[in-house]
């Protein structure tokens, strides 16, 4: 990526050196583009929310910002990037979306999320550091920039515009209003889960903004909750999102320990804030990661997986394959990995590769539940 601050070489996390998506975009690049040319001051607090893969915090390393992420995987990245790029260690400060932000903010900038409610919830935790004379700036693709995405911006922080787009992405322009009465967070929200879903019919679920379905449970999740495995001494609920499949496994068998995984720092907090929600007796632990890197070998029963199949706005089969992946090293000889998804995905021929085998648990018109037993 060049830019007016230098040249650098960027990779999304963990490096993949068949993976052809860029660390960057168009909307990065016009940001930074927008920056040099209009000579925009970058002194005092700067704040990147939303870097996907740390172009942003890279390229701006040299005025010590602050970015903040829900993702641990962007997280890394951003890391990597910046030892690639020789910034000095500690010269960018890493928030997560779960961290208190700073206590003034002179520069922001935005790259507008997939989900309006983690935009929302992240803009309302930062607005109190706004002031009058702040810069805000977003950018994003066209697509990703909605008449919502704008309103919004409009709510929280003041009169919004937006620039021409230029090789298919925006910028989002805010003038900050001290005077305007901003609206109450209502992120985390919780709600009760309706009857005929196994052991957690009628229990709360807490969902922080961002989490996939967080008003709601989602199709996927209700038809895996009805056909759950029993037994398994350790049981991990990768990619755990709010809990909510882990939760009903402890419900199930008190006797259980359970690990949450995710890569969101939203998701992990839901699972967590669920499960206690819920007074479940049993141990469970709350681990946010890539996947189940850092899980010793063969050191657990029972994996469920209702895997992603996006990668921001790119179609990707790549984080269910290195989720199915670390399950065959994680599991036991004779553990179980089960997974929930839509049957056009065709997990089967994955699982089948991985394991040698896989059972059509359950189906219906648009999900399967598949199991795959790890051989010894």
């Amino acid at each position: 990526m060049t830019t007016a601050w230098g040249e650098y070489e960027l990779s999304r996390f963990p490096e993949d050196p068949g993976d052809r998506l860029r660390a960057w975009d168009a909307s990065d690049a016009y940001l930074l583009r927008h920056l040099a040319a209009e000579g925009t001051g970058l002194s005092g607090s700067v704040v990147v929310l939303g870097d996907r893969w740390g172009a942003l915090a890279t390229a701006l390393a040299g005025h010590r910002p602050t970015q903040i992420t829900d993702s641990y995987l962007s997280q890394e990245a951003t890391r990597a990037n910046l030892a690639r790029a020789g910034v000095e260690p500690g010269a960018v400060r890493l928030l997560t979306t779960q961290d208190p932000p700073p206590e003034r903010v002179d520069v922001l900038l935005v790259r507008v999320p997939k989900s309006l409610a983690l935009l929302e919830d992240q803009l309302l935790r930062l607005a109190p550091a706004v002031h009058a004379d702040t810069v805000v700036i977003g950018t994003g693709m066209v697509k990703e920039i909605h008449t919502s995405t704008l309103r919004l911006f409009e709510r929280i922080l003041g009169p919004t515009r937006t620039s021409l787009a230029e090789q298919k992405a925006r910028l989002i322009h805010c003038s900050p209003d001290t005077s305007l009465r901003r609206p109450v967070n209502p992120w985390p929200y919780s709600y009760d889960l309706p009857e005929g879903i196994g052991t957690v019919s009628g229990h709360t679920v807490v969902n922080h903004a961002g989490v996939f379905c967080a008003d709601r449970l989602d199709v996927g999740t209700r038809f895996f909750l009805g056909h759950l495995p029993s037994g398994g001494r350790r049981v991990v609920d990768l990619g755990c999102g709010n809990g909510v499949v882990g939760t009903a496994v402890a419900l199930a068998d008190p006797t259980a320990e359970v690990l949450f995984v995710d890569e969101s720092f939203q998701a992990v907090a839901s699972a967590e804030a669920t499960y206690k929600a819920n007074g479940v007796p049993g141990h469970a632990e709350f681990r946010v990661g890539d996947g189940l890197a850092g899980v010793a070998a063969g050191s657990v029963d029972v994996v469920l997986n209702n895997p992603p199949f996006h990668s921001h706005q790119a179609t990707t089969d790549a984080t269910a394959w290195r989720m199915f992946t670390g399950a065959a090293r994680a599991l036991r000889p004779g553990g179980e990995l089960w997974v929930v998804g839509n049957r056009h995905l065709g997990y089967h021929v994955k699982l089948r590769r991985l394991f040698g085998n896989s059972l059509l648990v359950a189906s219906d018109p648009k999900f399967v539940v598949l199991k795959a037993v790890k051989r010894g």
